[in-house]
């Protein structure tokens, strides 16, 4: 279904449970990790799902603060009717209203309508606060209307099961027109307010038992738990008239800095900067999605105040990249590979050097972090290819930026990553003096970023040596030989450009699979010597700043690679015919994992494909723009406006994994750029 920022999603007879588009979804963000999010129909089918997952202060992390509301129209005949199609507090009658859904700049709106009656509502967070706003408007209709909300909730976990009794009982503290909800001592309230004409609450405990989660259901997770609701507001809508619900763990202070009118146009404001700081080749509709859908992702971890501090004292600000919602947290190697796109040609550099700084000081024995744990203050390490992709992303900041103060703040770290990986440093990374070449793996550890385990099963170890983990090494190698160069210190210079000069003749000579015309994926491994199983991971080799592949080998792999693994949304992970392909992800998570990165296609591997065809054609910027028209249809699938993290490897190509992927985002945004010519 295409969209555009006007466009409605839903035919006026509203949608059904059969409608094909029943289970889209819809996410706003704040900045800050947390998040509202549902399916456009209302119903939650998630654990995920809710109105309030605010991001708190380590060790909580993200926590699910209100987790419904139940909407009901209270008509003059007495008649209590049920606004939203999804959802129904107490019965299954037919729905009273159809329902359009749309999003303007980038935020959810829906439209029900019921003969003459039209209500407009829309959600949305401030920027940097845990709080959210769900605003209604009665934009046509002849008589006055009392609209009721019915907050429900069960503080949790984000990655807690939907399971999960209610913990203790929830106490309801009302001063004046203030509602503030608590429970445990170690939790924020949460605060309520609604604003609007005639407002009012009702007392009305009840447990809502028996709630079902169908999306948990069906990924073989617990799918049914219980909600407690204190009541209910109600307030009077009428022509021109709004009410408004406010949900937030923030001070009562700054939820009342601003009215809701204010609130609103301040998050219009900040969206229309984002689109006008963007790169000029992002100005279409398609561009300005992809804009805007960069936004979610690039956020102040309130999580880590430690870290916050430590950037303050020196004059910083620490920021990062949420990898994917709406389970990831910040990950090293989709943050390094999406900082272009998500910062770079959205004209956000500040940032980007923010981001790079943050994870220079979390470098440990040569590694950057593999990923934060949700509400850890540390991370974990287990990564071969992050620290290498962090060469990259500092790259691609330096070409648009020149900040070489940057550089210099980050050479001593560059430094010692080089000394780890050369003299070698945890889970086997380190180079072989052999051949140069740099090898990783550890029984347990899945270090690239095919990176799928399931218990103690390492679906895809990769353990020796993987081709994209020595396609990255040689570019790092170069890029900090020539940083050196620039910094006067030669004799460093020379080092690496040797240990450059070894790494690419031992690849070529010992990559090259002569009999298939490509590259192995694994060599040295612990399995089997050569690993020729067809992967997109032999890309990188060519499509990096320094290719370690040469230039021969080029037009063989790239057309291979678009034959055997082009998608219209990515690239495929392996080749069909191969014995571990699979067509379908789906099922519970062991299904899932077995599939993840044997043949399902990931949206962000049409980044390198791009580049590596403009390397070989380059001249071909249309072909190449061509390669994104699969995506801009699905804008209108899974989470719209967004791109998802992974789909089936066959036709229709379903959408899979998280509904908003930051590195499928990027990609697809930076190479819109890259081949669009204005």
């Amino acid at each position: 279904m295409t969209m555009s920022e006007s466009d409605y999603l839903y035919p006026k007879e509203g949608p059904r449970a059969e409608d094909p588009h029943w289970s889209e979804e819809w996410l706003v963000t704040n900045g800050l990790g947390g998040y509202a999010s549902g399916t456009v129909t209302g119903l939650n089918t998630r654990g995920y799902h809710g109105y309030l997952i605010a991001a708190l202060a380590a060790p909580r992390g993200r926590m699910v603060m209100l987790n419904e509301v139940y909407e009901h129209v209270e008509l003059g005949d007495g008649n209590l009717v049920p606004l939203n199609t999804g959802k129904n507090f107490d019965d299954e009658r037919d729905p009273h209203f159809d329902i359009e859904f749309r999003l303007e700049m980038g935020l959810p709106v829906w439209i029900y309508k019921a003969k003459d009656l039209t209500i407009e509502r829309r959600v949305w967070m401030p920027n940097l606060q845990n709080t959210v706003y769900l605003d209604y408007r009665m934009n046509s209709g002849e008589r006055k209307l009392r609209l009721r909300l019915s907050p429900a909730l069960n503080m949790r976990s984000l990655e807690d099961p939907v399971s999960m009794p209610i913990a203790a009982p929830y106490s309801l503290i009302v001063t004046d027109d203030r509602y503030e909800i608590v429970t445990s001592p170690d939790l924020p309230a949460l605060h309520l307010r609604v604003k609007g004409a005639g407002g009012s609450f009702s007392i009305a405990r009840r447990r809502l038992e028996k709630i079902s989660y169908s999306t948990e259901a069906n990924r073989g997770y617990p799918a049914v738990g219980e909600l407690w609701s204190p009541g209910s507001f109600s307030a009077d809508i009428e022509p021109g008239r709004n009410m408004t619900l406010v949900a937030s763990t923030e001070p009562w202070e700054a939820i009342n800095a601003l009215t809701v009118e204010r609130a609103l146009d301040a998050e219009y404001t900040r969206r229309r900067r984002l689109r006008l700081a963007a790169d000029a080749r992002a100005a279409g509709s398609f561009g300005q999605q992809l804009v805007l859908a960069a936004d979610q992702f690039v956020v102040t971890p309130a999580g880590r105040v430690e870290d916050a501090t430590r950037a303050k004292a020196e004059g910083d600000d620490i920021k990062t990249v949420i990898a994917g919602y709406h389970w990831f947290t910040d990950w090293g190697r989709d943050t390094m590979i999406s900082l272009e796109g998500l910062t770079l040609t959205t004209g956000r550099k500040l940032e980007a050097g923010y981001i790079l700084r943050t994870f220079a000081h979390a470098i440990r024995d040569g590694l950057i972090p593999n990923l934060f744990p949700e509400g850890s203050r540390s991370g974990l390490y287990h990564t071969a290819d992050g620290t290498l992709w962090f060469f990259h992303a500092l790259d691609r900041y330096l070409e648009a930026t020149e900040d070489r103060n940057t550089l210099a703040t980050i050479m001593p770290n560059l430094l010692d990553v080089m000394r780890h990986h050369i003299e070698g440093t945890r889970f086997g990374i380190g180079v072989d003096n052999e051949d140069g070449l740099l090898r990783q793996g550890q029984e347990g550890f899945q270090l690239t970023w095919m990176d799928a385990k399931v218990g103690d099963w390492v679906v895809t170890p990769r353990r020796g040596k993987a081709v994209e983990i020595n396609a990255l090494w040689y570019n790092a190698l170069r890029l900090l030989a020539g940083w050196c160069s620039e910094l006067n210190a030669h004799e460093q210079c020379r080092q690496f450009a040797v240990l450059a000069d070894r790494a690419k003749e031992s690849f070529n000579r010992r990559f090259w699979y002569h009999d298939g015309g490509y590259l192995y994926d694994v060599i040295d491994g612990e399995e089997q010597e050569r690993d020729t199983s067809f992967r997109p991971n032999q890309l990188f080799a060519i499509s990096l700043k320094h290719p370690v592949l040469e230039k021969q080998y080029w037009e063989p792999v790239v057309s291979k690679v678009k034959q055997r693994l082009l998608t219209p949304v990515g690239l495929r992970s392996l080749a069909p015919g191969s014995k571990d392909y699979r067509a379908q992800y789906g099922g519970d998570l062991r299904s899932r994992d077995a599939a993840y990165h044997q043949g399902t296609v990931w949206a962000w591997l049409i980044g390198p494909f791009i580049d590596a065809w403009l390397k070989v054609y380059p001249g071909d910027h249309a072909a190449a723009n061509g390669f994104l028209d699969g995506f801009k249809d699905h804008l209108g699938q899974a989470c719209i406006g967004s791109i998802s993290e992974i789909f089936d490897a066959q036709p229709p190509y379903t959408p899979r994994g998280c509904v908003a992927q930051a590195w499928s985002v990027a990609e697809v945004l930076r190479c819109l750029v890259k081949t669009t010519r204005v």
